[in-house]
């Protein structure tokens, strides 16, 4: 009897975020995480004590100067990169070069450079480049994908999208690293990516061009005093005045952040606790875009980062009548106290405390409107990162159950995550020149 043959894994960037793929490859058959690689023992030393909670074995640590070295020495099949996002391309490059399948969290990358040098670098190894955009799998996500491939709306003419993140979510942005342009890319590519990638599924359609504002008008030292909310601190951990800042966080209070992070100081100096409201400060929280596709249709799209609530609203207006979803992940925000429990603190692992509802609502021309019947959870990012995993790995189990994506569900490839990282850097460009900013002026290929 043949065994299945086990694909040798390295997950690369140990972080919060990088727990969804160390525990989901261990839990899958078929997988193994052989080496994890990041500038921190002590977050690489966490992630193999996630692995023995599985009763997997102890992976192999590195150090990322040595990452080739690990790719021939491990023998690796598959890389999963989870680290800073303008580091991306540093490792998903010599792994494609290798021969390994690669899948990267969202965005891709950061810069048309960099984006050119990954896409270079797939059509030259033929190998394989799989970008973890979680909220394709979202089952509410999917409905709408159905709906509008079905025609329910007709031929698709404009878009209106609205995402606001709540003050809880949105300030850890500029907390940690993401507040750093040259490290993120800005909100507009590290978080609307996101969104980006799904109109562009959901219209099966290439943006063509963008046009956009952008600012910084709630975080950072100038407007944190303008509205009265700066507090005099440099980071949130040992400081007096941040004891009842509500927009401070706490990192000795949730033992998986103290453990990631503020023990892991020690090794590279990151502080994942900064004041939102202190320099320096180099993306925007307020984002108006309006984005031009191949067939014609537009999209005005907004993002806020400082808003009481937290959810977003999507209308399509067609030929055939219009399509509405609102979704509120959260209703309204109180102070935080103490961040229990761990997996709480970063949004989307859990549902919020005062998750709202989900509507979607089919209004045909000529007909009265329909509710369209879902089933919906908040907790991870909407039941889109179990799916996700297992349309990337495998099941856990020897069967799919309801609550699995469909085995045909496409993931997005490196073309994917190139289309929704050029209508972020459009708009960063536009920002900055004040015209429209075609799209193949920054990705080619």
């Amino acid at each position: 009897m043949s065994r299945t043959p086990v694909l040798r894994a390295a997950v690369v960037g140990t972080g919060h975020r990088a727990q969804l793929f160390t525990r989901g490859l261990a839990e899958r058959p078929g997988h193994v995480v052989a080496a994890l690689c990041d500038p921190s023992p002590t977050r690489m030393a966490f992630h193999n004590r996630l692995l023995a909670e599985t009763g997997a074995p102890a992976a192999t640590t590195w150090e990322p100067d040595r990452f080739t070295d690990l790719l021939a020495e491990e023998g690796i099949d598959e890389v999963v990169v989870t680290t800073v996002d303008a580091e991306h391309d540093r490792y998903i490059v010599p792994a494609l070069k290798a021969g390994c399948r690669v899948v990267t969290e969202k965005p891709m990358t950061v810069d048309a450079g960099r984006c050119a040098r990954i896409l270079g670098t797939v059509r030259e190894t033929g190998n394989s480049l799989t970008v973890a955009f979680n909220y394709r799998f979202n089952p509410v996500h999917e409905k709408v994908h159905a709906l509008l491939a079905d025609g329910a709306v007709g031929e698709v003419l404009s878009v209106h999208f609205e995402w606001l993140l709540d003050v809880r979510h949105g300030a850890d942005y500029f907390r940690r690293w993401h507040r750093e342009k040259r490290r993120s890319g800005g909100l507009l590519v590290h978080k609307s990516s996101h969104h980006f990638d799904l109109v562009n599924w959901w219209l099966a359609d290439e943006p063509r061009e963008a046009f956009g504002y952008g600012r910084l008008g709630f975080y950072g030292r100038e407007a944190g005093e303008r509205h009265g909310l700066r507090r005099d601190y440099d980071r949130a951990h040992g400081a007096d005045r941040a004891a009842d800042d509500p927009f401070a966080l706490d990192l000795a209070a949730d033992d998986t952040l103290r453990a990631l992070y503020l023990d892991a100081e020690r090794d590279d100096g990151y502080l994942r606790d900064r004041n939102v409201f202190d320099g320096p400060v180099t993306i925007e929280d307020d984002m108006s875009l309006l984005v031009r596709y191949a067939r014609g249709a537009t999209m005005t799209y907004h993002l806020t980062a400082y808003s009481p609530w937290e959810g977003y609203r999507v209308m399509f207006n067609g030929s055939a009548g219009r399509l509405e979803l609102e979704v509120e992940e959260s209703r309204w925000q109180p102070p935080p106290t103490r961040l229990t429990p761990a997996a709480g603190t970063v949004h989307g692992d859990t549902a919020a405390e005062h998750a709202g509802g989900v509507r979607l609502t089919l209004r045909p021309l000529w007909r009265p409107p329909v509710d369209v019947p879902l089933a919906v959870t908040h907790a991870a990012h909407g039941g889109g990162d179990p799916r996700m995993l297992d349309a990337l790995f495998g099941p856990v189990g020897p069967t799919r159950s309801e609550d699995t994506a469909d085995v045909d569900h496409p993931t997005a490839t490196e073309r994917d995550g190139a289309l929704a990282l050029a209508v972020g850097l459009a708009a960063n460009r536009s920002f900055e020149t004040g015209r429209p900013v075609r799209t193949d002026e920054l990705i080619t290929g």
